[in-house]
């Protein structure tokens, strides 16, 4: 269809279309005639179709009200009026993304489907949510949501309880988390970015139901909406469904949500926090130090995407020259760069962990030196080149993880769109980054470098120390407030206390009215397809070697991956191997210094990393194939350069470089620790899977509680063992790089096959030879049962077993077991009544089964909950509608798009996992076949597992230690 500029189709006037090769999309900017409602779409053939609708919703305070408001609307509205519409299209949807996200200074609510009535019915849920929410009439779910005084007999005492509180009490546990959300505050005293939009808990508290709907009745208006739409959908169908359901009801209003400029400061400014680390954690080298700049706005591409590329040459690449300067001054044990491109005024942050608040005044004396004498002297050429390449590549590569890449395109438009600017600025990158090459000549980023960070004065010097005891310090002051408001109220203060928290309670409990439930709309269970996707896989072989081969089309990039086994090694090598996967790359070679071979990297590929993954077998529980893994990526011109390099990262690197080694086991430790902080219900699955499974116990090595303490030992002891861990790390890789314990796995089109058969001997000839082993690692298997106890103010609770080990077999039941549990039982029990972030079943192929919390204020109330789910299971029943739609929603989870790499990646580990297309068709029936006769059968097998009592816990060590009677061993997690 031919669009014109300036005609009205379904309510919406044409302001511009663009096509922008970038992303080899037609894109249209409308905006609705009636309200203002601002729209862009960007047409393509990709059919996972993506729609977000997002709202300016700057904060005046730090109470969370944007962040508790996201959660709320989704708990029900006028058209849908059940309790959580966001769960039921989880369990009834076809989603291919489902959630909403809190920014500084925006809200956004996006989904995604590759079907196009689902994609439809999900629109209407979420626009229905957000302009007709039933927190207008239910104050019930801003007390859920947000934070509520709880209180169930007079003789108890009040709690403070709410999903968000304990969510973000989560995140103030964490120390880089604490130090991501001061940046702002400190450079931002007098914007909205001064304000911690997901909330402080010690300001939730503060937050009135009132003022929680008049945020919502100001900002939640089409007048402040930006409406985004991806795919190959109909745009005209689309804009008449958003115009005559939603937007033709409202009047265009006058509303100020602009986000104003922070003045630029006179000087610089210095702020100090406190995190929590426990009584008997030392203080010593706890400190986290940064400095901040402020560089310009948003609204500047070219400024935006230098200051991208100027992070990445100063400080993420391997070989940084300010990284290398401030790791040499041994001011910390790691150094991160981050460049915060989301918000109106963007920010360079430079992070020293594990420091001393006695070093900051070398922190700015070095930052400022090495910035200085890198414009005086000039960056590194070869350093740019490398940064500008591995930045383009990123960008034309699309490859986004789980996350389509219709969202990443809605989410960076938002970053000039939001602040009244053209919102293609940056899709459209190829200009910007010709016009960095052109203007290299001139000193580019050295120029920038003295304007945005040497003669910049709006920056900030960050302090933020831990102090023992400050959570229970914390948990006694609100103790002592909550006693002395108890105090404070009268006999009937009290009775309507406790009434509410019981009306709260039974409204949580009572399920929802059937006529309303079916008012979510479900797709017909004809419409999912019957036959699984065949993952392209050919077996080749290249000499004597499998190759495992993916024919994708990959727009010329070739992934290669190596993938060496360990079962080559001696076990007590093992972690060893952790440790070369983060040592390899980050250290010279015979031909390359460190710094030619970071940049030779970044210059011909698009990059090279190494991970450990271990493939059990589906049909022996008891096999397991630990892999050590190569993966590259790059175009076929340069196959040739990407060899040369592997076999000089693998072949020639050097095992003498005692200064590099010292600062790479310092960086995995400090990363190993913030790992068990930010995602503590993976390090509790692995852990308590660990108790039984030979396989997990040598994950325990590789990246857990197990390689932790070998990685802090090796730190302690670093001057006595350091030639004995070269010593090590060398035997292992002369163990592991044989062309005799390789296969390999390339997904390309059959052109890049044609240079992958004929270049690869560059490394395969110069692989190890020699003959090898096949090892049979066995550990110590035991029941520990423990307590892993940390400052943090919540808790990560877990119970798993195997159900192979119970002479149970794998079904696709399970997985609709997943579902109904996960989005039922564990939501309501976990989420909505305990006040935890988030609650999880899970189970594997191979039969282990997980059943886990997140964020969690509770922990034996929760192991209780995990103990009864089979009774759940048990006594289920449920209509044919209800599970067809816990169908539709498991089968979601299987069904969804995949990256050429992804596809090839899935099909090799099916292949090595020994999983068939008969068993994932047979998987796929079952699940279709499921019926509530299959789920209420499952529940013994619930039952036997949990009954075999294997708990983890991480969390609080004073909670802990109340609730000791459930663990065999409590420890202390840090030291």
């Amino acid at each position: 269809m031919n669009f014109k500029i300036g005609e009205i189709y379904n309510g919406f006037k044409l302001i511009e279309t663009k096509e922008v090769k970038e992303i080899n999309s037609l894109t249209l900017l409308f905006e609705h005639s009636k309200t203002g409602a601002k729209l862009f779409y960007i047409s393509n053939d990709d059919n996972n179709k993506v729609f977000s609708i997002s709202f300016r919703t700057p904060p005046q305070d730090s109470t969370g009200l944007p962040h508790i408001l996201e959660h709320s609307v989704l708990c029900g509205s006028d058209k849908y009026p059940i309790k959580e519409p966001f769960v039921e299209l989880i369990k009834g949807s076809l989603n291919t993304f489902l959630n909403a996200m809190t920014f500084p200074d925006k809200t956004m609510y996006p989904i995604a489907s590759m079907n196009e009535k689902d994609f439809i019915n999900l629109m209407d849920v979420y626009l229905d949510a957000v302009f007709h929410p039933r927190i207008y009439t239910d104050k019930g779910i801003f007390l859920q949501e947000g934070w509520h005084y709880h209180l169930e007999n007079k003789e108890d005492d009040i709690e403070y309880v709410g999903v968000v509180y304990n969510e973000m009490k989560g995140a103030f546990s964490n120390p880089e988390e604490v130090v991501n959300r001061k940046i702002q505050e400190s450079l931002f005293p007098d914007t909205p970015y001064g304000k911690e939009s997901g909330g402080d808990p010690e300001f939730i508290i503060d937050l009135t139901y009132e003022d929680f709907i008049d945020f919502h009745k100001k900002y939640y208006h089409p007048s402040n909406s930006y409406i985004y739409l991806y795919g190959d959908g109909d745009i005209l169908e689309q804009l008449a469904f958003l115009n005559d359901n939603y937007l033709e009801d409202y009047d265009e209003i006058n509303m100020d949500s602009s986000i104003p400029i922070q003045e630029s400061f006179n000087e610089p400014k210095e702020c100090e926090y406190f995190y929590p680390i426990s009584n008997k954690e030392s203080l010593k080298e706890k400190t986290y130090l940064t400095m901040n700049f402020v560089t310009g706005t948003s609204t500047d591409a070219q400024t935006h995407l230098g200051m991208e590329i100027l992070t990445h040459i100063l400080l993420n690449s391997p070989s940084a020259p300010l990284k290398k300067a401030l790791l040499d001054a041994q001011l910390g044990k790691d150094v991160v760069g981050s460049f915060d491109g989301g918000i109106l005024q963007p920010v360079i942050s430079i992070m020293i962990k594990n420091s001393e608040e006695g070093k900051k005044n070398q922190l700015k004396d070095i930052v400022i030196n090495t910035l200085k004498s890198l414009v005086k002297d000039g960056i590194d050429q070869e350093q740019i080149k490398a940064a500008i390449n591995i930045t383009e590549f990123r960008l034309r590569e699309a490859d986004y993880g789980s996350y389509p890449k219709g969202l990443i395109y809605g989410i960076n438009i938002m970053d000039s769109w939001l602040y009244d600017a053209d919102p293609t600025m940056h899709l459209e990158y190829e200009e910007y980054i010709s016009n960095i090459r052109d203007e290299l000549e001139n000193n580019y980023f050295e120029k920038i470098i003295q304007k945005y960070l040497i003669d910049n004065n709006h920056c900030s010097l960050l302090i933020v120390k831990p102090e023992q005891g400050l959570v229970d310090k914390n948990d006694d002051e609100i103790a002592e407030k909550l006693k002395s408001y108890k105090e404070t109220l009268k006999e009937k203060d009290l009775d309507n206390l406790i009434q509410e928290t019981k009306d709260l309670i039974k409204n949580q409990n009572t399920p929802d009215k059937e006529e309303d439930i079916i008012k979510i709309p479900v797709l017909p269970i004809e419409d999912i397809v019957k036959e699984s996707e065949v993952l392209p896989l050919e077996l080749r072989k290249y000499k004597e070697n499998e190759v495992l081969y993916h024919n994708i089309n990959t727009n010329g990039i070739v992934y290669a991956d190596l993938l060496f086994s360990i079962n080559n090694i001696k076990q007590e090598l093992i972690p060893y191997i952790a440790l070369l996967a983060r040592y390899l790359g980050e250290v010279s070679t015979e031909k390359y210094s460190f710094e030619q071979l970071t940049n030779e990297i970044e210059i011909n590929t698009g990059g090279i990393d190494y991970d450990i993954d271990v493939y059990g077998d589906i049909k022996d529980l008891e096999s397991y194939s630990p892999k050590f893994i190569v993966k590259g990526r790059v175009l076929n011109s340069n196959i040739e350069k990407m060899f040369e390099l592997f076999k000089e990262i693998l072949c020639n690197s050097k095992y003498d470089e005692k200064q590099r080694l010292k600062e790479i086991i310092q960086s995995s430790k400090a990363k190993t620790e913030m790992t068990f902080l930010s995602v503590g219900h993976k390090i509790v699955a692995n852990r308590v899977h660990s108790y039984y499974s030979n396989s997990a116990k040598f994950l325990e090595y590789i990246n857990g509680i197990e390689y932790y303490n070998f990685i802090k030992n090796l730190e302690k002891n670093f001057e006595n063992q350091y030639e004995e861990i070269f010593s090590s790390m060398e035997q292992a890789s002369k163990l592991l790089f044989n062309k005799k314990n390789m296969i390999i796995s390339l997904t390309s089109e059959e052109d890049g096959y044609k240079v992958f058969d004929e270049k690869f001997n560059i490394l395969y000839d110069n692989l190890y030879n020699d003959s090898i082993n096949q090892n049979i690692f066995k550990f110590d298997l035991n029941k520990l049962n423990e307590g892993l106890m940390t400052s943090s103010k919540v808790q990560y609770v877990g119970k798993a077993f195997n159900i192979q080990k119970l002479d149970y077999k794998y079904s696709g039941v399970l997985q609709v077991l997943k579902t109904i549990i996960s989005t039922d039982y564990l939501w309501n029990k976990v989420r909505v009544q305990g006040g935890a972030y988030g609650a999880f079943f899970s189970i594997g192929r191979a039969g282990s089964l997980f059943i886990g919390s997140y964020r969690d204020p509770n922990l034996k109330n929760t192991v209780n909950t995990i103990n009864r789910a089979y009774e759940y299971v048990e006594n289920f029943k449920t209509s044919k509608r209800e599970m067809n739609k816990y169908i539709i929603g498991t089968i979601s989870n299987f069904d969804v798009p995949m990256t050429p790499w992804t596809k090839g990646n899935l099909a090799t580990g099916n292949y090595l996992r020994n999983i068939t297309q008969e068993d994932i068709q047979r998987e796929r029936d079952e699940m279709l076949g499921c019926n509530v006769e299959d789920i209420v059968n499952s529940s013994k097998i619930i039952k036997d597992c949990i009954d075999e009592n294997y708990l983890c816990v991480l969390g609080n060590d004073k909670k802990i230690k109340g609730d000791k009677d459930l663990f065999e061993n409590l420890i202390d997690l840090f030291e």
